[in-house]
C-alpha cells in the first residue's frame, strides 16, 4: 500500500477534495454536492476519507498578504494540512497529470492565485520552466468577472451565462481597458444592450487569450487550466494544437492537483466520475419509453462527475427532436435564452457536428442538423461526445435512444435548478423527483 494524499481546496469558492494512492483516483468530490449550497468553500472535515499527507491547493500566508494590500480581510484557515502548493502550481499540476502529454505547454488563466493571476509553464525533457505573466491586479478572468457583476450576474459563478448571451450581441464596447485597471473592486456601469456588453467581454476575452497563445506557447501540445479554461468559446478559436483540458480546471480541480504534485508523477487518469456512487439498476430500455412519453426525465446512478459539467450520470435529458429548450428551462428554472448541450454517440459526431469537439463539452462546433433545442441562436454546439468506453449510464441509454428514433443524440443538462448544486445522492434524486415533478432513474 503507498502512501495516501488528500488534496483540497477551499476558502475562497467551490471547496473540494481529491484522494490518490499509487497514481490511482480513489475519490474527488465537490462540497457543494455534499451541502446543496452553491459554491461552498468550506470543507467538512467530518466526511473527509483518512489520508497520509493533506495538501492545500494554494500558500494561505501570501494570499492574506495580497487580501491585505488589496483592501480584504485575511482568509481564515479550516482544514489543517501538512504542506501547501502554489495555487498557480496546482493549477498546471492537475492539467499536466491526468494528460498523455510529457513536454507541452501549460497555460493558466483565472482571476486571481496568491499573487498572480495568468502563469505559462513550460515543460521540456522533464524540467519544468515556470513564467509568470501577470501579476494582480492585472487579470483576464477579473476583467471577465467584473463585467459578469455589473450586468447583474454572480461573480465567479455564473460567467458562463455572459459566454451564453454573448451570441445574441455584437461586440460594440471597447473593452480593452480592463487589463489596465484593477478589477476587482468592479468596473463603472456600460450604456449598452446587455447582450452587447457581453459579446464584447467575449471577444476581449478571446483577443488576449489568443495573444498569450501566440506570444508564450510554441509546443503543439498546449494544456489549458484555471477557471478561464472552462470558456469552450474562446477554447475552439484556438487551432493547430494538441489541447487538453482537464474536466475541472477551476479551484476545485486544484485538489487534485495538490495531491499529484506530491506524488510528482502521471496520474491515472480514466474519467470524471469520481465522486458520490448511487448504485442502482437502470434498465435503459425503461428510460426510453418514458423519455418517448414525457419527453424529459432525470438521471442519477454511478459516480458523481467530478466537474462542473453533468456528463450522464447527473443529468436531465430530453428528446432534441421537439422544441424542448423553454421548458426544460423552466423545469431548471433558468433565463430562456440560455442553452443547452447534445451528448452523442461517438460514431455519429462528425454526421452532425462540425469543429471541436470531446467528451468532456469545452469545444463548440457548428452544426449541421435543424434539431434547435441543443443548437445555440449562432448555430453551434457545446457537444459531448460518449466514446463506447465511457463510464457512464448515458452510453446504453444512448445506444437504445438510437435504436428506436435512429437519433443519435440526447439533450443533456446538469441535474439541478439555477442557483443549486447538482443531485449527489438518492436522496438528492428522490427530493429532486418529489419537488419539481421530473422523473429521475
Amino acid at each position: 500500500m503507498g502512501m495516501k494524499i488528500l488534496g483540497i481546496s477551499e476558502g475562497s469558492h467551490d471547496a473540494a477534495w481529491c484522494l490518490i494512492e499509487d497514481g490511482e483516483i480513489l475519490e474527488a468530490h465537490h462540497m457543494e454536492r455534499h451541502t446543496q449550497l452553491k459554491n461552498d468553500k468550506w470543507l467538512n472535515k467530518k466526511i473527509l476519507p483518512k489520508a497520509d499527507l493533506i495538501v492545500g491547493h494554494e500558500i494561505k500566508n501570501n494570499v492574506s498578504k495580497r487580501r491585505k494590500l488589496s483592501g480584504q480581510s485575511k482568509i481564515d484557515q479550516n482544514i489543517k494540512v501538512r504542506k501547501e502548493i502554489n495555487h498557480h502550481d496546482s493549477h498546471a499540476w492537475a492539467g499536466w497529470s491526468t494528460s498523455k502529454f510529457e513536454d507541452c505547454d501549460i497555460l493558466v488563466v483565472d482571476a486571481i492565485g496568491e499573487a498572480q493571476t495568468t502563469v505559462v509553464y513550460k515543460i521540456r525533457n522533464g524540467v519544468w520552466h515556470k513564467k509568470v505573466i501577470y501579476d494582480y491586479p492585472k487579470s483576464l478572468g477579473l476583467g471577465y468577472s467584473a463585467v459578469t457583476s455589473m450586468l447583474g450576474y454572480k461573480p465567479m459563478e455564473e460567467e458562463y451565462i455572459i459566454m451564453g448571451l454573448a451570441s445574441y450581441g455584437e461586440p460594440t464596447v471597447d473593452l480593452s481597458y480592463l487589463l489596465d485597471i484593477n478589477c476587482h473592486k468592479g468596473i463603472e456601469s456600460i450604456q449598452e444592450k446587455p447582450e452587447n456588453i457581453a459579446a464584447s467581454v467575449q471577444h476581449w476575452y478571446e483577443k488576449e487569450l489568443l495573444k498569450l497563445i501566440n506570444v508564450y506557447c510554441d509546443h503543439q501540445n498546449l494544456i489549458l487550466m484555471g477557471g478561464c479554461a472552462l470558456n469552450c468559446v474562446a477554447n475552439s478559436k484556438i487551432k493547430n494544437k494538441n489541447i487538453w483540458i482537464m474536466p475541472n480546471p477551476g479551484d476545485a480541480g486544484s485538489a487534485l492537483g495538490a495531491a499529484a504534485s506530491i506524488y510528482g508523477k502521471k496520474i491515472n487518469w480514466t474519467s470524471p466520475y469520481l465522486g458520490t456512487n448511487i448504485n442502482q439498476d437502470i434498465n435503459p430500455k425503461e428510460v426510453i419509453n418514458y423519455l418517448l412519453k414525457k419527453s424529459v426525465c432525470g438521471v442519477a446512478n454511478g459516480k458523481a462527475e467530478f466537474g462542473p459539467r453533468a456528463l450522464g450520470n447527473r443529468s436531465l435529458i430530453a428528446d432534441p427532436r421537439l422544441d424542448i429548450k423553454d421548458t426544460v428551462n423552466d423545469i431548471k428554472k433558468r433565463q430562456r435564452f440560455r442553452p443547452f448541450a447534445p451528448a452523442i454517440l461517438e460514431e455519429y459526431a462528425n454526421e452532425y457536428f462540425d469543429g471541436p469537439m470531446n467528451e468532456y463539452m469545452q469545444f463548440v462546433a457548428k452544426a449541421k442538423h435543424d434539431y434547435k433545442s441543443v443548437t445555440h441562436i449562432d448555430g453551434t454546439a457545446r457537444v459531448q461526445i460518449v466514446k463506447p468506453n465511457c463510464q457512464s449510464i448515458i452510453r446504453p441509454i444512448l445506444e437504445e435512444w438510437y435504436e428506436q428514433t435512429k437519433c443519435p443524440m440526447l439533450l443533456n443538462t446538469s441535474l439541478n435548478i439555477k442557483g443549486k448544486p447538482m443531485v449527489d445522492n438518492i436522496n438528492h434524486a428522490q427530493l429532486f423527483e418529489d419537488y419539481y415533478n421530473v422523473k429521475v432513474f
